[in-house]
């Protein structure tokens, strides 16, 4: 990487390159900071109104200055990840001259609050089930902060490093890494209490999707411009841009879709990575709050109750004669920390079911939970949700069809009670996320622009690079799995450069596959560390 060992620095434009440098004027920066503080007032209000409702009360300012600075620094890791990954989605639309560099980034910072705000939610929660789990039921304990401030720390100081060097590092990697991390560690200070670290089965899948990701934009890539010379004969797709004068409409139109479409896949997806761990972070400090989801309806509270009954009966049938341990919740946790199931496994969990069933039907709904009572239950609820997912896999037990139907009902039903995202988080994300897009956009760019490929880009190029990494990343949202938005764009365009016989630029293909090996060990370095000097400062 010696040759990006200093700052890169835009290049002048010459007769066929885009004009990087040009002032984006006085409105831009009047939107970007009028945006900032509608975000931050909105934010603000939103959260002082969920803790006045809740009826919160501390005997100290300190939990809500811990909770504003973990804010910061997790909307921080979101704006990072704004303007370090989503210049690869405007890089053909400006490279191609479809759209102004200025107008390209703020459109691809629209659709990426779009994309946030549509988003499912499920990359949220499949990224913070690799973190131990009892960091996550103390997480407002003094590890549990040591624990999010680690990680998110570790993230943003990797990303602004690779993006001063402009290298298209993926931030999904680095933040699976800082979680690995922080469980490494956890695990290595806490070996003679047994504690458990990262869950592998979960990093095994995550880390699947983060290697073939790249291998899919490569191939599918290139396969697709070969399928686009062979079906559609039009030379002017497959030519260098001339001059600066834009392609004609119609090209413009696909490419500008495309970009569009990235921009959107890419905020519904890592958007979701910043959601997970603000959830966290207010489970920690105002769980009276947020620890329950509040907004579920009494009628779905109903439909909890009689799942939860069907559930415990079947599991009571499951276990026969064999009596529930004295203490079920110690039980369940060893189950969950070793995933070998003993004896009383079974009849544990159906002890805990029936006791989150008699908490919520004695109080009838999430929301009239008592503030001393909520952090309690929404654990338990967390502890039977995972036991659930893990004794479905685990060959020591053989549950019949009946009991694994109910309780995938009853896993469901705990989900919805506990893995929840209000919309006012959703929106400081966006924001957070978009805004992040307009600040540092450059460096990555001409990475993407200028220096993957021998040649120019193309617009035939560029726009199957986009369509690829579009549907790459929303089949990734769908099955909830994160996957890097530069990764899998970067490999696409190398794919298309590869396919036109354009030629590769090694010393860039060189750099990026050594961020791509370095990201997750430095991030996981830096994370324990973290962890392990924050833990003692707490």
């Amino acid at each position: 990487m010696t040759e990006l060992a200093a700052p890169l620095h835009v290049s002048q434009p010459t007769a066929h390159k885009p004009n990087l440098n040009a002032s984006s004027g006085m409105g831009s920066a009047f939107i970007f900071f009028g945006v900032l503080v509608a975000g931050v007032v909105y934010t603000a209000y939103s959260l002082y109104a969920d803790v006045t409702e809740a009826q919160v009360r501390a005997s100290s300012l300190f939990p809500f200055l811990l909770l504003g600075v973990a804010l910061f620094i997790a909307l921080g890791f979101e704006f990072v990840n704004g303007f370090h990954d989503t210049a690869n989605a405007v890089a053909t639309v400006i490279y191609t001259h479809s759209l102004q560099p200025h107008f390209a980034v703020v459109w691809s910072g629209t659709w990426n609050f779009l994309g946030v705000l549509f988003s499912s939610g499920a990359v949220a929660f499949g990224i913070i089930s690799l973190l131990p789990v009892e960091l996550i039921l103390q997480v407002g304990s003094s590890a549990g902060f040591a624990m999010v401030f680690a990680l998110l720390i570790a993230a943003i100081i990797w990303n602004v490093g690779t993006w001063y060097l402009g290298l298209p590092a993926s931030s999904s990697h680095t933040l699976i890494g800082s979680i690995i991390g922080v469980g490494l560690a956890n695990q290595l200070m806490r070996a003679a209490d047994g504690t458990s670290g990262v869950d592998w089965s979960q990093a095994a899948k995550i880390g699947y999707s983060l290697v073939l990701s790249p291998l899919v934009g490569f191939v599918c890539a290139a396969v697709l411009l070969l399928t686009l010379k062979f079906l559609v004969n039009k030379p002017a797709l497959y030519r260098e841009p001339e001059g600066r004068r834009a392609p004609p409409w119609w090209i413009r139109g696909i490419l500008v879709l495309t970009c569009t479409g990235v921009s959107f896949a890419h905020g519904s997806n890592d958007g979701q990575k910043g959601m997970g761990l603000i959830m966290l972070i207010l489970i920690g400090t105002v769980p009276a709050a947020y620890a329950l989801n509040r907004a579920m309806p009494d009628s779905q509270v109903t439909q909890f109750l009689a799942i939860a009954h069907v559930s415990v009966d079947s599991l009571r049938k499951q276990a026969g004669n064999v009596p529930a341990p004295a203490d079920a919740r110690k039980a369940v946790t060893e189950f969950v920390r070793t995933r070998k199931a003993a004896p009383d496994t079974i009849p544990a969990l159906a002890a805990l079911g029936a006791s989150i069933a008699d908490n919520v039907q004695k109080h009838g709904s999430m929301r009239k939970m008592p503030a001393d009572t909520v952090q309690n239950v929404r654990n338990d609820m967390y502890l039977a949700s995972e036991a659930i997912r893990f004794l479905a896999k685990s060959p020591d037990v053989g549950l019949d069809v009946e009991t694994a139907k109910n309780l995938a009902a009853f896993k469901t039903s705990l989900d919805n009670s506990t893995k929840f995202i209000p919309l006012w988080v959703k929106v400081a994300v966006a924001i957070a996320l978009g805004l992040g897009t307009m600040v540092g956009w450059k460096r990555i760019v001409v990475t993407v622009g200028e220096k993957i490929g021998k040649s120019h880009l193309t617009y035939a190029q560029g726009a199957s690079a986009e369509l690829v990494a579009m549907g790459t990343i929303a089949a990734a949202d769908l099955y909830g799995l994160p996957v890097s938005t530069t990764h899998v764009l970067a490999s696409g365009v190398a794919g298309t450069m590869a396919a036109n016989k354009s030629g590769l630029q090694m010393a860039t293909i060189r750099n990026l596959l050594m961020a791509w090996v370095l990201t997750l060990p430095a991030a996981i370095l830096l994370s324990g560390t973290l962890y392990y000097v924050f833990s003692k400062a707490f």
